[in-house]
């Protein structure tokens, strides 16, 4: 009887032992894939890759047999003489080389040379002063005083040029308030508070208020958008930078949220119609009235994930597939096609079933089925959670072969939103929600003016000295 007990005793803990070893065994290949993580395969950016080896023949990049530097045929550039020189310097001979004779100032020159230099002028702070003179009428002896310009509300203020440079630094060059006093220092002279510089950059926010408001109406009506979204830093606590681009406008909103509340609060893809080009990114998937495209340098990535760490022939069949069918589109393109034929698209769609079947084939469900997660859904490996997502959107991944309008990737938004973390890099976080509003704003204003080859500078300037310069709000 005791050799049953003892029995039964031992069973239990070879079963107790058995489930341990599993999740061990599951814990250390999580970590395992954790480890070897990288820009290649995964969502992380290149900063993180520090200290690791990389293995750069594993490229998503296809490698060109180019050389480096200029190409064969290329026209080279150098400095060109200006036809309208601001000054004419002259250097005259005053007495003969030969004889030492004095050379008259009146004989002209037989022959001349050039030679330029182009340099700035010296930099220095330019202070106008205003008058407001008092006259007395000669008719009815009452004395009459002018008035000064609108835009002068002090009795000393820094003017147009000032507050545009303050703003341009930080905003478009990313240089913080402290540098930025430095600066205008160096170079001016100028000392310039911080409280300043932030009463420009809250002036230009204003300002650009309205034309914010014409850029999100304009990709409201816009066939197709390019929808991303970031950790943000404000005031130590970490928000979301959120951007929707097309190649004419861009606009970027900070919010707590990540999700559906971000995006309700910021109101463009909630109204929008045409095609949304994103990651998987569950919250998008939320907003049924538009069609969706997903960003398949996202799929590459994990692909490259799936073959380091898991080694299963099928996401290497998939990368080939992927890039050939961008392949075939960029040929088409340009033979001046608009669309594939039907039967190319269908031999894609046998393709593309004919790889995910084997994706799953390669990642059945175990015996007695997905163990449960922490928040109750099927916790699912994920070769097999990629595999389904292929299955169940193929039309949002395939939709650059089934509409030569939308892109392969998601690059666009992933170039908009890159230099904002940029100035994160180099400025900090932002201190204040305000202070990421005003900033937002008006680099969503200078976005939207580089897409569209306008001057920022100018732009800036007509912020303060007015009227504003806008650009083309017309949908992409």
């Amino acid at each position: 009887m005791d050799l049953q007990v003892e029995n039964e005793q031992l069973k239990k803990e070879l079963i107790e032992l058995r489930q341990k070893l599993k999740e061990a065994l599951e814990q250390i290949g999580k970590l395992e894939a954790q480890k070897g993580q990288n820009s290649r395969n995964s969502n992380w950016p290149s900063s993180r890759d520090k200290g690791r080896k990389k293995k750069r023949n594993q490229n998503l990049r296809q490698k060109s047999d180019k050389k480096t530097g200029g190409q064969p045929g290329h026209k080279g550039h150098t400095l060109e003489f200006s036809e309208t020189p601001d000054k004419v310097a002259i250097h005259r001979p005053e007495k003969c080389a030969h004889c030492e004779g004095n050379i008259s100032a009146e004989r002209s020159e037989t022959e001349i040379k050039r030679r330029q230099v182009i340099d700035l002028p010296p930099l220095k702070m330019e202070v106008t002063e205003h008058q407001v003179g008092t006259v007395v009428c000669p008719n009815c002896g009452q004395s009459s005083e002018g008035q000064f310009p609108d835009k002068l509300t002090q009795p000393v203020q820094y003017g147009a040029g000032v507050k545009s440079l303050a703003v341009y630094l930080k905003n478009e060059q990313l240089i913080p308030y402290g540098r930025s006093q430095q600066l205008l220092t160096d170079l001016f002279g100028c000392s310039i508070s911080q409280g300043s510089l932030e009463n420009f950059m809250t002036t230009a926010a204003t300002k650009v208020e309205a034309v914010i408001e014409k850029i999100k109406a304009g990709l409201v009506a816009s066939t197709g958008v390019h929808y991303d979204e970031s950790g943000f830093y404000i005031g130590g606590d970490r928000q979301w930078l959120h951007t929707a681009g097309t190649t004419k406008l861009t606009y970027y909103g900070p919010h707590p949220s990540r999700g559906g509340k971000a995006l309700e609060a910021i109101g463009i893809i909630s109204e929008f119609t045409g095609i949304a080009v994103h990651d998987n990114w569950l919250t998008y998937w939320r907003y049924e009235q538009c069609d969706h495209a997903l960003c398949n340098v996202h799929h590459l990535r994990e692909l490259n994930a799936i073959e380091d760490t898991f080694s299963q022939p099928w996401a290497s069949r998939f990368k080939l597939f992927l890039l050939s069918a961008k392949a075939v589109v960029e040929q088409a393109k340009a033979a001046g096609e608009y669309t594939l034929s039907l039967d190319k698209v269908a031999q894609i769609e046998r393709l593309y079933t004919k790889l995910v079947t084997a994706a799953l084939n390669a990642n059945p469900p175990p015996p007695d089925g997905w163990p449960q997660g922490a928040r109750g859904r099927p916790k699912k490996t994920k070769p097999r959670n990629l595999a389904e997502r292929l299955v169940l959107r193929r039309d949002a991944v395939l939709a650059f072969v089934y509409d030569f309008k939308v892109p392969f990737d998601n690059n666009l938004a992933e170039r908009d939103i890159r230099m904002l973390k940029v100035q994160q890099k180099i400025s900090g976080c932002f201190r204040s929600d305000h202070g990421a509003q005003s900033f937002c704003a008006v680099r969503s204003y200078i976005s939207t003016l580089r897409k569209q080859n306008l001057s920022v500078w100018q732009a800036l300037n007509s912020l303060f000295s007015g009227p504003i310069l806008e650009p083309d709000y017309s949908p992409g």
